[in-house]
């Protein structure tokens, strides 16, 4: 593949690219042909704002007015200029974002990208440590950061960071002094406009790489195909945009069909529920524990201006989804989508659903369950997912490209079965990532974070089944002698953890053991920890010293 003349000067993510030998293979589209100079923020928010009139509402939020199309362009702009005028930026430069679910996060991204510049958002719960590793990797000096999560982001001591506070009176007050008017910076289709960062089963996060034409080919895929979304709809949801589930649910999807979006910074499924019917919001993205939570608190009537909800980020169980559509009507459009993929691409809607099972493979996407060795599984056979469409996984100089692209195949991690009429079925992960309430934890940056602890001598998370969550992240314990494992003793680990890392990570069921299962070579048997045995065979019926916390820690608190 011939990449096209890039307008980055610097040049670090061009750079950075994966050898193309290591690619996959990226299938050719009808429909999906992008000219070769492509500003996929221009195409979003300008090319929308020209053709439906820059009155329309764009971006909403709980009490405030709302933002225009209009008012979208006119502030990206005005960031944008204010980032190449004040702070220097040249396209290529990579720019961390830093914040929750707001109207300004998102006008900052769309600033960013106008500029030509690469976008790094995060997770507002990481911590110092966590948002240090990710600022060495991808090389980042400058931030924007919501003022009110400023404090461990300045803490955090990056060498050479500066940072911009956005969101109150003051926040960017310089954007407001710039030109309204902007050229967005004329960047090719395949320049990298995003890193989305995802854990690796090695607790180091690994940057994805992703086109500009790459965020137009998800709305135009998934979006435009099985979602079909509709000028007049109003979109909410729950994922982080540093996710890119939320990223395209909440952001890509609306604007590229003309519509508006809810921006809720964090909610309970009760909460999520009152503002779908106070909003009259008609497309959700969340995770099946939200939908879960929302019929259990007796909000099923709160639903009912629902045309279309997403269940993305874990399994959505047979049994949720018929419940759902008991109770509400709604058929739950389920999905599998991965941030090496950028969205989803196994999923269906309205009569081809089956419930129980993920989907097909959406339109410009294949998918297959191979063997360890890369043949096709039989129907009906467990097997490795993999897939390839129009967009695919470019690590930013990592050595696991290898691993998770075989064969031009794009390797998910997950297990999965097709029946005889091409629906797959998810079985499960198989490595060692915890899926959580719709969230990705590595299981060994969690053991990382309690053996900092002094009383922990040894330590191993596992993700155990659990009916609210999908998995619960659940930690074995051997302490140091004369160390009592006891409930104190859990919760003052618990707490520890929360410190060092983002808090919806930490082990919500501890058990202490005097041993952990280890196999001839000292490796620990995670796989026996899943299974509930003991270094000697079952582990005994005794309770653990902490049931789950069911506390309201995870981002979407669901």
């Amino acid at each position: 593949m011939v990449l096209s003349t890039s307008a980055h000067a610097d040049t670090f993510c061009r750079d950075n690219l994966p050898p193309e030998s290591e690619w996959p293979e990226f299938l050719e589209v009808p429909g999906l042909r992008y000219p070769e100079r492509l500003n996929c923020a221009a195409e979003l928010v300008d090319v929308m704002a020209e053709r439906l009139g820059p009155d329309r509402p764009c971006l909403l939020a709980p009490g405030e007015a709302p933002w225009t199309y209009g008012d979208v362009r006119r502030v990206s702009n005005q960031v944008a200029q204010l980032l190449i005028d004040d702070y220097g930026i040249v396209p290529g430069n990579r720019v961390l974002l830093r914040g929750p679910n707001t109207p300004w996060a998102v006008v900052c991204w769309f600033g960013v990208i106008k500029a030509g510049a690469v976008a790094v958002s995060t997770m507002p719960l990481l911590r110092g440590g966590e948002l240090r590793v990710i600022a060495d990797i991808a090389s980042v000096d400058l931030a924007l950061c919501d003022f009110r999560y400023v404090d461990e982001l300045r803490g955090a001591d990056i060498p050479g960071l500066r940072v911009v506070e956005y969101g109150d009176e003051a926040g960017l007050a310089a954007a407001a002094r710039k030109p309204e008017s902007f050229t967005p910076v004329d960047t090719a289709a395949d320049d990298v406009v995003l890193l989305g960062f995802t854990s690796g089963t090695t607790g180091r996060p690994k940057a994805t790489m992703h086109f500009h034409r790459d965020v137009l080919a998800i709305a135009d895929t998934f979006s435009a195909h099985v979602l079909r979304p509709e000028p007049q709809d109003v979109f909410t949801g729950t994922p982080p945009l540093a996710f890119t589930f939320g990223l395209g649910g909440l952001v890509v999807f609306p604007l590229r069909a003309g519509a508006s979006t809810l921006l809720v910074e964090k909610a309970t499924p009760e909460e999520l529920a009152d503002l779908i019917a106070e909003h009259g919001i008609s497309v959700c993205f969340t995770a099946p524990t939200a939908y879960r939570a929302m019929l259990a608190a007796g909000r099923a009537g709160q639903l009912a201006t629902l045309r279309r909800a997403v269940s993305a980020g874990e399994h959505l169980p047979a049994a949720t989804w018929h419940a759902v559509h008991e109770a509400t009507g709604i058929k739950l459009i389920d999905g599998i989508g991965a941030t090496e993929m950028l969205h989803i691409f196994i999923s269906a809607a309205d009569d081809d659903i089956r419930a129980g099972a993920t989907g097909r493979p959406v339109p410009g996407y294949l998918a297959a369950v191979l063997d360890e060795n890369g043949a096709p599984q039989p129907p009906g056979t467990p097997g490795r997912l993999a897939v390839k469409g129009p967009t695919g996984c470019r690590y930013l100089t990592d050595p696991r490209q290898e691993v998770y692209v075989q064969n031009g195949w794009n390797i998910t991690g997950d297990t999965f079965v097709e029946d005889t009429d091409g629906y797959f079925h998810y079985q499960a992960r198989n490595d060692d990532m915890i899926v959580s309430s719709g969230y990705n934890i590595a299981g060994p940056e969690v053991e990382e974070a309690l053996l900092a602890h002094a009383d922990v001598r040894e330590c191993a998370v596992v993700g155990l089944p659990d009916e609210a969550r999908g998995q619960l992240v659940s930690a074995v314990i051997v302490l140091h002698d004369d160390v009592v494992g006891d409930a104190a003793k859990a919760g003052e680990l618990q707490q520890f953890v929360k410190q060092r890392i983002a808090p919806y990570k930490y082990p919500r069921r501890i058990d202490f053991r005097t041993s952990l299962p280890k196999s001839a070579t000292g490796k620990i048997q995670r796989f026996r920890l899943r299974e509930g045995r003991s270094p000697d065979g079952p582990s005994p019926d005794v309770p653990s010293p902490t049931a789950p916390d069911r506390s309201g820690t995870s981002p979407s608190a669901v």
